[in-house]
């Protein structure tokens, strides 16, 4: 079950009303005039005023528009045109519909942010009661919703409300709350199953899956679909044969005919509680939502409603639904930089990329690319390495036709976009350069001094090291403005974090041609500057070697583990250790303690694992011990080499294990981590704090729904951070100290993530 990711809009877009007036055709039907109402702020004040104009005597116009900061001034506007179309007699019917060819991407999060900073609950009115049930369904005048392009969140859950729906082909349908930490607030938890069943709709609602009209059709929750010319006629129509008794009046929240029987419905609702406490144990919406519908199922529709506006209220101030909305604008803030992203420069086009490397790394940037329909020259040292990056492209996108999601056409019309290379020659019309060779310096150099004199003076020269300083790689050239990192996530391919690491004397042009591509390719780019580690394994160095000295200080590698991924990590540092192999934690490492020697802890186990002939996943043996499905169990013999790593750094105090809680645990490897946040925000290697924040989640597994490792900071305080790390660093030493921002935080009483005050940056440690 998926529980992380993105809500489609953030406006509840503008809706047109149209309601038959009474012009009669043939045999009685009123198909006849028709007038279009919708509602527009007149003022900064955001007044809803209405005005309105006369077509050929026949249709009555009055417009309506909003911004999303008020969109409940317009939500009392709909009920207003609704409560005036009830009163009037010429009205038979009533078609609601989206302005711009959307119908509604759904509730306006901004609202959302809002009330979660003030907790003023006002906001939210009574939507689900007083305009979804009283103003519409249960109004003496049917309405039909036409859906055009889009119908999420809120925006279906008014259109479930309507008493049929005609959608347009390819119209994407769905309750996505469950993304942002909420539920469905406006009746959709009961509307959904009545009409498409509970299986289908628990489906759509705890995975935020949407579904497209046509499935919405067969499923019974779209009446129709036809094309987009003829949505309004047959819209209108269908209303009007409601109304005349000509088709059905169904009111969704009172059907039941869609529902399995009760005791079904509750093994289906166990099933599902079982499978979101396994994979989201730590968020209370997903059994909620589960909650909210059983209620409905056992008690009736109305019941389900009320127990779903209380509930929706609650669980909006929750502490997951505040990081999740976080995380949410926080992601889209990141294209956002300063002195580039606003001097009016347009992205080039970037049409061929050469990809040096067809390793594990190189093979997934190129798969990435090719996948978005870029074409890759892929270059290696020869005709044997070369196949083998191939392949493993090869393989990368076979696993998705074995999913289902690339047919076999596809496969090969993406293959066919891979040349390769095992010379230079092809890079003389490239656009792009990413590097994605082994970490070392010479080697990097030897590469971009050749790339500096074959490729175009356009190029973008891009390496993806993952902690060597950019001005190093570029020292011996002389085109340093157009060298950027490009540095991806392993897999490159699956991972969404593109972090764009500039030098000083990068060019704005390139930065913004990098962002753009990794748009195009589905990643999520971060700016950020240039250092040992660059932001996200900057701040995440802590966290491995904060494990390594609890461990040597007596306490247990499997329960720190456990502690670590109760809290939400996809896996603890021994584990994820064992995963990216101990000779690279060793080079990285040395890169840490050359550049932070004062704050890093070297560790004697890895080396002692190494010596006794363990390698990690990559020989079965590690920490763990994995079988041939790469399952992990604890590896008892590895004691031994702990016991032995605990004499040789002679730091547990009077040679006995120190006694700590899980809490301190968690605080004692996640403090460091804030601490050295702190630093990268201190220094200017990052914008804003929120980068960081999108950083730990995409690049490092930090959980979604704690916001980020600031937002998470800010959670526990300045204040208690500083005194802990400060406490710990007499007893332990620098791996602990506090940075001198985290200190002026915590004394002022200032948030972690409140914006640096401009000054010459520079680390004050």
């Amino acid at each position: 079950m998926c529980l992380e990711g993105l809500i489609g809009l953030l406006e509840l877009n503008c809706f047109t009303v149209e309601v038959s007036v009474g012009n009669h055709g043939e045999g009685g039907s009123d198909h006849g005039g028709w007038s279009r109402w919708s509602c527009h702020n007149q003022d900064e004040q955001s007044a809803s005023q209405c005005s309105g104009s006369n077509r050929g005597g026949k249709a009555k116009v009055i417009e309506e528009s909003t911004l999303a900061r008020v969109i409940f001034i317009f939500l009392a506007g709909l009920k207003e045109k609704y409560d005036e179309a009830m009163r009037r007699n010429d009205v038979k019917a009533i078609v609601v519909t989206g302005n711009g060819g959307r119908f509604s991407g759904g509730f306006d999060i901004n609202v959302l942010q809002e009330v979660q900073q003030t907790g003023n609950l006002s906001h939210l009115g009574r939507v689900s009661v007083d305009l979804m049930i009283n103003t519409i369904e249960d109004a003496k005048k049917p309405s039909v919703a036409a859906i055009q392009g889009l119908a999420l969140g809120g925006g279906l859950e008014l259109a479930m409300s309507c008493h049929a729906r005609i959608s347009t082909p390819k119209a994407q349908l769905g309750l996505p709350e469950l993304q942002l930490g909420i539920i469905p607030g406006f009746g959709g938890t009961q509307r959904l199953p009545r009409l498409v069943g509970l299986q289908k709709a628990v489906e759509i609602m705890l995975l935020s899956k949407s579904i497209m009209s046509e499935e919405g059709s067969k499923l019974g929750l779209i009446d129709a679909v036809v094309s987009p010319g003829e949505l309004m006629t047959t819209a209108r129509m269908w209303a009007l044969d409601i109304a005349e008794r000509r088709r059905p009046w169904i009111i969704s929240l009172k059907r039941t005919d869609k529902l399995e029987s009760l005791g079904e419905a509750r093994e289906i609702l166990k099933f599902a509680r079982a499978q979101a406490k396994k994979t989201a144990p730590n968020l209370p919406h997903p059994q909620l939502c589960l909650d909210v519908i059983e209620e409905g199922i056992v008690a009736g529709g109305l019941a389900g409603v009320l127990k779903e506006e209380k509930g929706f209220n609650d669980i909006i101030l929750s502490e997951t639904a505040k990081g999740l909305v976080h995380f949410f604008f926080s992601q889209r803030a990141t294209t956002k930089v300063p002195g580039v992203t606003d001097l009016g420069l347009k992205p080039r086009q970037i049409k061929k990329v050469a990809v040096l490397g067809g390793g594990l790394m190189g093979s997934g940037i190129a798969t990435s690319l090719v996948l978005s329909n870029i074409p890759v020259v892929l270059k290696e040292v020869n005709a044997g390495f070369l196949q083998q990056g191939i392949n493993r492209i090869s393989a990368n996108l076979k696993s998705r036709v074995k999913k289902g999601s690339m047919t076999q056409e596809k496969f090969e019309k993406t293959m066919s976009l891979i040349t390769g290379a095992v010379d230079y020659a092809e890079f003389r019309n490239v656009d792009m350069v990413i590097e994605a060779v082994i970490e070392k310096i010479s080697l990097k150099q030897e590469i971009f001094s050749d790339l500096e004199k074959i490729c175009p003076a356009h190029c973008i020269l891009a390496t993806n090291t993952s902690t060597i300083d950019l001005n190093l790689i570029g020292a011996k050239t002389h085109v340093q403005d157009r060298i950027v990192g490009a540095h991806f996530f392993s897999p490159a391919h699956v991972m969404p974090l593109l972090e764009i690491v500039r030098t000083e004397k990068t060019s704005p042009q390139i930065i913004v041609d990098l962002i753009n591509v990794g748009k195009n390719i589905k990643k999520v780019p971060i700016v950020v500057g240039n250092c040992t580690g660059f932001a996200v394994n900057r701040m995440f160095f802590p966290y491995t070697q904060s494990a390594h000295m609890l461990a040597v200080l007596g306490v247990d590698i499997y329960r720190i583990d456990k502690v670590i991924t109760s809290f939400g990590m996809p896996m603890g540092p021994f584990r994820l250790q064992d995963l990216v192999g101990y000779e690279v934690s060793i080079e990285v490492g040395k890169q840490f303690v050359t550049a932070f020697g004062d704050r890093t802890f070297k560790t004697p186990l890895t080396e002692l694992m190494i010596e006794n002939k363990r390698a990690g996943e990559k020989n079965g043996k590690g920490y763990y011990i994995y079988d041939e499905k790469r399952r992990a169990s604890p590896a008892p013999e590895v004691k031994e080499i702990i016991e032995q790593a605990r004499k040789n750094s002679k730091i547990m105090p009077d040679g006995k294990p120190i006694v700590v809680t899980d809490r301190e645990i968690l605080e004692m490897i996640f403090f460091p981590v804030v601490n050295e946040t702190c630093r990268v925000l201190d220094e200017g290697i990052a914008i804003k704090a929120s980068d960081l924040d999108v950083s730990s989640v995409l690049g490092m597994g930090f959980p979604a729904y704690r916001g980020g490792i600031i937002f998470w900071g800010d959670s526990i305080g300045a204040g208690h951070i500083y005194s802990s790390l400060k406490k710990w660093s007499e007893s332990y030493g620098g791996l602990f100290k506090p940075s001198a921002y985290l200190e002026e935080r915590a004394a002022r009483g200032i948030p972690l993530s409140a914006p640096v005050a401009a000054r010459n940056f520079g680390s004050r440690l």
